[in-house]
């Protein structure tokens, strides 16, 4: 592939609802510009871009990939995203790489949640968009419902830049507004034809909107335009650029995927409006000086670079996705990556078309390309040279809130599923992997139900371990409500030396959940000698790890030892440290014990028609609602208290829901009381457990 300078580059996102044709669009724009030589079909697992096992299985994307074109030359980096929820930090990192976007939009489904979530992302990171619609060779697609329904949305920056032709109810060409000439396509050539008379009224509404645009540009394009006057194609062409580019027009044009209809000029449309990185700005820290440096795709500038996306492949191994935001990076460069604080000789730079990695000898300002088994390298890391270190900001990824306890199925895979869980883990924001220690168990969280079993399958298929996902165990408490005093006596005769301890202790609330206990002595004339009283809190922190009710750990406990006695020969550390959790044991269940449970504090953000939902299912959770607060976009939060246990399969269900739209985070409050019926079932349930410690 040759060298592009960075005026030559174009970075473009395809964004969309899950199915509307994201990875269709790809695979067309790689047959047209001469990747491929014939176009494959997302059922048949043949694209450019869904190149992974999981993906070709499930027949969605999983994985952000990068296809890089040459069209007219210039080089079009095209990054095709996932459309299902549950991938959405792949897109995150996409679009926080790119410089515009299409938002691709499904002619027969029409405006779908997917393409208003592309939409907000745009908004938030400042992009050029231009909606393609596709499936226009279907007999039922519409794009003049899709025009009605963005611009219902979005308003009159919605600007058609081609009208469809049908005949006998088939997509047979199209109308470019800005020219008003007709265009038919016979086999693979495009020739020109008359407009339909159907069409003409709409295609005067089309073209006065761009107009209106147009004269909106200037004061003196504003006088022509009420003059009466008419502007060149040029003149238009160039305003709507500068409209495009600002985010004041947003282009609408359709085709067809698998006929490759419309994407010749999609294609011509991303090079003639979409800006270069020239264009636009991207500031880090010059961490030497502590002042702002002002990158901005410059190729004159000091090299610097982010890893946007890490690709862990078994097969392809490690690769370090980036992009370069200014200088010019060569093969054998030195970089420093301040993160991890290491300086490391580059090798080989590539650019990766899907799966294949192209060399390529250096990389412009701009450009996206690749570099493998970098030392150390994560997503979000900066990369610079040592002389002028530069820092930039991290991307924002979604956090992850839905989480599944795994168990390897054979035991003896735990350092392996460890491993591959590493290297994921550094491919992947959204997934982490937890040891919960205190629980005993270890947790994956992810984007949502299908990320999970994503991840299972790809240990299984690509990294040969196994695991199971089930339902997580909730971090119950263990306390007391009232006051109790117990003695405990241990004696136990065996030859030779004896055991004995005996206490008498008193039990009552701390009032601190925070702490697990705390330990007094009040013993009066010796009857339990000091050097005996640290055994004795030996045997209380024993208690708390696993309590009596249902062996989990216990909190808030005061626990004060004020009697008992000592055999001159037979007591022990042992002996008092033993009588001392028989004591506990006994003093906390004649103490009034309470299960507590884990309460979160919940935000879910979701548009006003479905407060009412929300707010009910919550109230069936045992959720307490607090209040509502009103956000941009016509959304609502809504806050509420919790318990943890009902939260589990929560982010299927608000999307069930809410069709999609809703979003939702938490994070941990405090413990409170359990119900008596979740403490009855609880405790049944745990009375193995019990047990045990009981035999132990």
């Amino acid at each position: 592939m040759n060298v592009y300078t960075t005026d030559k580059i174009r970075n473009v996102v395809l964004l969309g609802h899950g199915g509307a044709g994201k990875t269709s669009l790809a695979e067309a724009m790689a047959y047209l510009s001469g990747i491929t030589s014939r176009l494959g079909k997302v059922d048949d697992g043949n694209t450019v871009s869904d190149f992974n096992k999981e993906e070709q299985k499930r027949k969605i994307s999983i994985s952000t990939s990068v296809i890089p074109i040459e069209w007219e030359d210039y080089k079009i980096n095209i990054l095709d995203t996932p459309g299902y929820f549950d991938f959405v930090g792949e897109v995150e990192e996409a679009v926080a790489a790119a410089g515009a976007a299409i938002i691709v939009v499904s002619g027969k489904s029409g405006v779908e949640v997917g393409t208003q979530k592309a939409w907000e992302l745009c908004e938030k990171y400042h992009l050029p968009r231009i909606i393609f619609v596709t499936d226009m060779d279907i007999d039922n697609a519409s794009f003049r419902q899709v025009v009605e329904d963005m611009t219902e949305l979005y308003g009159k920056k919605m600007a058609p830049f081609h009208l469809p032709i049908r005949e006998n109810e088939k997509f047979v060409g199209y109308i470019n507004v800005i020219t008003e000439t007709g265009n038919r396509w016979q086999g693979k050539d495009v020739v020109e034809c008359p407009v339909p008379d159907y069409s003409k009224d709409n295609l005067k509404i089309c073209k006065d909107t761009l107009l209106e645009a147009v004269a909106e540009t200037s004061e003196e394009f504003m006088d022509r335009y009420f003059g009466g006057d008419t502007f060149s194609e040029a003149e238009i062409r160039a305003a709507l650029r500068a409209t495009v580019c600002d985010g004041s027009v947003v282009p609408m044009t359709m085709g067809s995927n698998i006929l490759c209809q419309g994407i010749y000029t999609l294609l011509d449309d991303i090079i003639k409006y979409f800006p270069s990185p020239a264009n636009r700005e991207v500031a880090g820290i010059a961490t030497k000086t502590n002042e702002i440096f002002h990158a901005d795709y410059d190729f004159a500038k000091t090299k610097s670079a982010i890893i946007w996306k890490t690709l862990n492949d078994p097969y392809l191994g490690k690769y370090s996705m980036i992009k370069v935001n200014s200088g010019v990076i060569k093969t054998d460069d030195t970089l420093y990556n301040s993160d991890q604080d290491v300086e490391a000789k580059i090798g080989k730079l590539y650019v990766l078309q899907g799966s294949k990695p192209i060399e390529v000898p250096e990389l412009h300002a701009g450009d996206i390309g690749a570099i493998a088994k970098l030392q150390a390298a994560k997503t979000g890391d900066s990369l610079s040279t040592k002389a002028n270190v530069i820092q930039y900001s991290k991307p924002e990824i979604s956090k992850p809130y839905t989480y599944m306890r795994y168990n390897p199925v054979n035991k003896g895979d735990i350092d392996k599923i460890s491993q591959a869980l590493q290297k994921m883990t550094s491919e992947d924001l959204t997934l982490r992997s937890v040891n919960d220690a205190e629980n005993h168990q270890f947790l994956l969280y992810g984007m949502g139900d299908v990320h999970l079993e994503v991840v299972s399958n790809k240990l299984k298929d690509e990294y040969k371990v196994e695991i199971e996902l089930s339902k997580p165990k909730v971090a119950f408490r263990e306390t007391i409500k009232k006051t109790s005093d117990v003695e405990y006596k241990y004696k136990k005769q065996s030859g030779g030396h004896g055991q004995y301890g005996h206490v008498k202790m008193k039990f009552s609330p701390l009032g601190d959940l925070d702490k697990a206990y705390e330990f007094g002595e009040e013993v009066v004339g010796g009857a339990v000698p000091k050097n005996f009283f640290p055994a004795v809190e030996k045997g209380i922190q024993e208690g708390v790890l696993k309590g009596p009710l249902a062996a989990y750990p216990v909190v808030g406990v005061k626990a004060v030892l004020y009697d008992g006695s000592y055999h001159p020969v037979d007591s022990s550390e042992m002996a008092f440290k033993t009588a001392a959790l028989q004591a506990f044991k006994k003093g906390v269940m004649e103490a009034g014990p309470i299960l507590l449970e884990p309460i979160v504090s919940l935000k879910v953000t979701v548009p006003d028609a479905y407060t009412g939902d929300v707010m009910g299912d919550l109230n069936k959770r045992r959720g307490r609602v607090l209040g509502m607060n009103p956000v941009s976009g016509g959304k609502q939060v809504v806050e509420a208290d919790v318990p943890m246990a009902s939260l589990y399969g929560y982010c299927t269900d608000l999307r069930s829901m809410t069709g999609g739209r809703g979003d939702f985070e938490y994070e941990f409050s405090r413990y409170e009381q359990a119900p008596s019926d979740v403490q009855q079932k609880e405790v049944e349930a745990r009375a193995s457990k019990v047990a045990e410690s009981d035999v132990e």
